[in-house]
């Protein structure tokens, strides 16, 4: 790699125990006021410390509240948490996830044959690529059944890393398309699969049920609706299922025949998992060729990430920008903005990717952490966003830094609405940097400016730029996970709600006596059941 060595273990680091970090809470408190107004008039070399390029993307972070001082000092920090290091036993196939003790490697399933890529000393390439091979053939061939017109429709059925990242990227690349229509189920209120399946033809439609393990709640309830449709329909069921699981028992049961069963391995985690067969319904939605593109864009921000010294790497910058933001100066809010109405889901997904994995208050020692771990994410499309919470972002008592994402070339076919799309993104980073003083009898009309926004540009938005913008978070959230030492890809949170519920489906539906709950709980058990 490409980086110093750090002489620091990351898996024992504690953000409470450094000095690099002390150093940058004494910093915060003289840069919490600075101008970033003057300083970007004043310091001629700020452009050029505090933006990035890479192929295709242009990144300016010139406009936070932060500078080549601070960039030292966490930078320092990166180095005494073993980011490096880090990174290294990550790409190396360490088991990194130690809670579940699995390594982190869902970078193999966009990878290629000269990669190498390793777990517990076991070569996983050639399992990726036949698995990978086998799946984009099966598309072929619904690609062809499509052409002659038997098939029409494609429904996911999946919930969580299942479910938001495939339908994220299948709207995203709209203008790709090329296969049948991709639909995409997720909650168990019924109204979602009845929605969805209204107007399809079940002779006509292919339905996918996304679950590692095959007995996930939620998706598994709908699927029974959906086989249950399809048979009603006379749909031919050996065709028309497929299945993504590693539960090849449940899902021949299920009536999925094995060679429309698609598999992946324990190292990869839910939302991480887009890039291989879970993503079956992206390259279904945009062919072969495209879905390729897609995993060299990831591919090329990997390579990036790998062997780029952390000053000028993106998503490493990034990641010591969110810390110093939500640890240093307090902001404990992230809003992601795209300027693209086809990535209108691109908060949804972030809110997964981020939340799910740095929402952690235990460290990798076991301890309680201290310091805050991973931020509120949110956000919309501009311009929708603009005339709903703009006027918190600019005007409100607390301040939320802002991620714009916007595409240099037109993302449908009229330009010129394009050029008001880019000119209010712009417009919009511009004015939450300078504000405005209005005359002093129009105090209602004040905008304090100075408030935080990065600026994401990419030439456009297609299947390759999609798939570096995601690998670019995936990697920022890693970096963040090690720097607050917590394990960042586990989600036992998800999983004492979802205990809770299948306990209370029997007492609900009345078959057994309603168990001891708090007063509150027992009165709403009481209000619903038969």
């Amino acid at each position: 790699m490409s980086m110093s060595a750090s002489t620091s273990d990351w898996r024992s680091f504690r953000l409470d125990q450094s000095s690099a970090e002390a150093g940058l809470q004494r910093l915060g408190q003289a840069k919490a006021r600075l101008d970033v107004r003057l300083a970007l008039s004043q310091d001629a070399a700020r452009l050029e410390t505090l933006t990035w390029e890479l192929p295709g993307l242009y990144v300016d972070a010139s406009k936070q509240r932060w500078d080549g001082e601070v960039v030292d000092a966490l930078l320092q920090l990166a180095d005494e948490a073993g980011v490096p290091q880090a990174i290294a036993d990550q790409f190396g196939g360490a088991a990194i996830n130690h809670t579940e003790g699995r390594a982190v490697m869902h970078m193999a399933l966009r990878g290629q044959a000269a990669d190498g890529y390793n777990v517990a000393g076991q070569a996983v390439m050639p399992g990726v690529l036949e698995v990978r091979g086998r799946m984009l053939d099966f598309v072929d061939k619904v690609h062809e059944a499509h052409a002659a017109g038997r098939v029409t429709d494609v429904v996911n059925i999946g919930i969580g890393g299942s479910d938001l990242g495939p339908a994220m990227a299948c709207k995203a690349l709209r203008r790709f398309h090329k296969g049948p229509r991709t639909h995409f189920v997720s909650n168990v209120d019924g109204a979602h699969i009845e929605a969805v399946l209204a107007g399809l033809d079940p002779t006509t439609t292919y339905v996918v049920v996304v679950s590692k393990t095959f007995t996930t709640q939620e998706t598994m309830a709908n699927a029974g609706i959906a086989k249950a449709w399809l048979e009603a329909g006379g749909a031919k069921l050996s065709e028309q299922l497929v299945a993504v699981s590693t539960n090849l028992e449940a899902t021949q049961a299920f009536g999925v025949v094995p060679a429309q069963t698609f598999g992946f391995e324990n190292w990869v985690g839910g939302r991480y998992s887009m890039w291989g067969p879970v993503g079956l319904c992206i390259a279904v939605a945009v062919g072969r060729a495209n879905f390729e593109l897609f995993l060299e864009g990831a591919r090329d921000m990997d390579v990036h990430f790998k062997n780029t010294p952390l000053k000028d790497n993106v998503p490493v910058m990034l990641a010591l920008l969110g810390h110093w933001n939500q640890n240093v100066l307090g902001w404990r809010s992230h809003a992601v903005i795209p300027y693209a109405e086809d990535l209108s889901r691109l908060p949804a997904y972030l809110q997964q990717a981020d939340m799910e994995s740095n929402g952690k208050s235990v460290g990798r020692t076991g301890e309680r952490i201290s310091w805050n771990s991973g931020a509120v994410v949110w956000g919309e499309p501009g311009t929708n966003s603009q005339h709903a919470f703009f006027q918190l972002l600019h005007q409100g008592t607390e301040i939320h830094p802002v991620d714009f994402v916007a595409f240099k070339a037109p993302t449908s076919g009229h330009a010129e609405m394009h050029e008001l799309l880019l000119s209010n993104a712009i417009a919009q980073s511009e004015a939450l940097l300078t504000g405005k003083t209005p005359a002093a009898e129009e105090p209602h009309r004040s905008f304090e400016g100075n408030r935080p926004s990065t600026f994401m540009l990419f030439d456009a938005l297609n299947p390759r730029a999609l798939g570096q913008l995601i690998a670019m978070h995936e990697h920022r959230i890693f970096v963040q996970g090690v720097l607050w030492g917590i394990a960042s890809f586990d989600q036992w949170g998800v999983e004492l709600g979802k205990a809770l519920a299948n306990a209370l489906i029997p007492e609900i539906r009345g078959v057994v006596a309603e168990s001891q709950h708090d007063a509150s709980t027992s009165k709403l058990v009481s209000l619903v059941r038969r």
